[in-house]
């Protein structure tokens, strides 16, 4: 079936702004209309009526958001992958529906582009399929093969001005969410929408992104487990990608799970100790850990399978300054040492003075119990379900996000803890993409012999930075 295209990307700020203000205005206008009617129910039913309107208006609204390509889509996807804390469940639920897969631009658009940014004698030396192989909100991806040697190629191709639009996308859609009345515009909110703007100005930076390639491709050079496409500069602009055409199938394919159980495990222990890599050792994270990043390529012998890594456009860097309490309370759960992790939550910002014990205690459990996946079995052992005979984790098997879930909803922790910092919620989302990975494909490795390791690097460093922190709170406050 052919793909769905369109002949231009509104990319105007006039129209993409009335676009919005409209479908804001509509919103809020129905909102208030529905509302008002819930006041006439009976009061047992009005709670339930008020969410199943805000979640209708949600709905709604992504439905409009997603007619306009660029960023305006990708600010929302993005707000549905941190805005738990900010924003409405019903809305957040609602963001989550945003496709990344969108319609295509049509051959012709992306072809003047490719004109003008890569010229007429380079564009002469590709053979470019017209078909896009994949198209998102902030471009598309073709596939290519250079004439000269046949070499198989992929452009990724940034829609005609989508970067320059994010900063009015950006202010249009805080509007339509105020418009719409169905979220509150805090200060902490504020400064995540900034986050958002700086996530969505490295996705369009193709020089940035062709350099944190190169350096990935550089750092993983003498591991075979890994592959990262090499970067072609004769065929890259600011505003084109040219890589090598890497083969491979995605890790959600049926033939994943028809692979032998060693080559099963042979890959979830890459894909974590790559995880622990980016932590512990490179202060470099993707980010963005969603399926789509990573192909799988079967070789002839189960030590010779492959992990081909895409899309370094989410690479985040961190400092230890910042990094480090994280890793601290990776620490303080692992040793399961209730105060070194309290006085790593303290370093984030994350608790709360006032905290009583009790709910220090209770989070200090669920903490302990999150990390099961890599404790070493036979110090803190696991539920016996998800633990073979060898003491090998049964990731499969794992019902850990919802065992976190029910135990957090049983304890009243938000009156006690802040919002989150962005550095945590970019590293729980790191370690969860990472257990979903080895989830998906039913690994069955012990965590433990991961993780130790890495556990002990940049530790007295990190310790001493959170210590002073601590000690620097506590005195203010005392």
């Amino acid at each position: 079936m052919a793909r769905k295209t369109v002949k231009r990307v509104k990319t105007g700020a006039f129209e993409r702004r009335f676009s919005m203000a409209k479908a804001g205005f509509l919103a809020g206008a129905r909102y208030a209309t529905l509302t008002a009617g819930t006041y006439l129910a009976p009061k047992s039913q009005r709670e339930g009526r008020r969410k199943a309107i805000l979640s209708g208006q949600a709905q709604e609204l992504v439905r409009e958001l997603g007619q306009l390509k660029g960023s305006v889509v990708k600010i929302g996807q993005m707000m549905a992958l941190f805005g738990e804390h900010f924003l409405p469940e019903e809305v957040t639920e609602a963001l989550h529906t945003l496709e990344n897969s969108t319609t295509a631009l049509e051959w012709p658009a992306i072809e003047r582009q490719l004109r003008k940014e890569l010229g007429e004698l380079k564009m002469a030396e590709l053979e470019i399929d017209r078909e896009p192989l994949g198209a998102a909100s902030l471009g598309q991806v073709h596939r290519a093969v250079r004439k000269s040697d046949g070499r198989e190629l992929v452009l990724k191709i940034q829609y005609p001005g989508v970067a320059d639009a994010i900063d009015s996308d950006m202010r249009a859609v805080v509007q339509l969410l105020r418009m719409s009345r169905m979220v509150s515009i805090t200060e902490q909110f504020n400064e995540w929408l900034d986050e958002v703007r700086a996530m969505l100005g490295r996705e369009v930076d193709y020089d940035l992104e062709a350099y944190t390639t190169r350096h990935f491709r550089k750092l993983l050079a003498d591991d075979p487990r890994f592959v990262v496409p090499e970067v072609f500069g004769a065929y890259s602009t600011h505003n084109i990608l040219c890589l090598s055409y890497e083969h491979g199938i995605g890790v959600n394919d049926p033939a994943v799970l028809e692979l032998s159980q060693v080559r099963r495990n042979f890959i979830g222990r890459a894909i974590m100790e790559l995880c622990c890599h980016e932590v512990f050792e490179w202060n470099k994270m993707q980010t963005d850990p969603n399926f789509g990043n990573y192909l799988l390529r079967v070789g002839d012998k189960p030590e010779e399978d492959q992990i081909v890594l895409l899309d370094f456009g989410a690479i985040r860097d961190f400092e230890d300054a910042t990094l480090g309490p994280g890793r601290e309370m990776i620490r303080g759960a692992w040793h399961h040492d209730g105060q070194r992790l309290i006085r790593a939550l303290h370093a984030l910002d994350f608790l709360a003075a006032s905290a009583p014990k009790r709910v220090l205690d209770d989070f200090s459990a669920l903490c302990f119990e999150a990390i099961e996946v890599l404790q070493d079995p036979e110090r803190f052992p696991p539920p016996p379900s998800v633990i073979n005979e060898r003491g090998e984790y049964l990731w499969g098997n794992s019902d850990l996000p919802s065992r976190i879930m029910a135990r957090a909803g049983r304890n009243a922790f938000s009156v006690h803890f802040d919002v989150p910092p962005k550095e945590f919620i970019f590293l729980a989302r790191k370690l969860l993409g990472a257990y979903t990975f080895l989830h998906v494909i039913e690994a069955e490795v012990r965590g433990d012999t991961i993780l130790r390791p890495f556990i002990s690097m940049h530790e007295e460093a990190d310790k001493a930075l959170v210590d002073r922190i601590y000690a620097e709170k506590t005195s203010v406050n005392g």
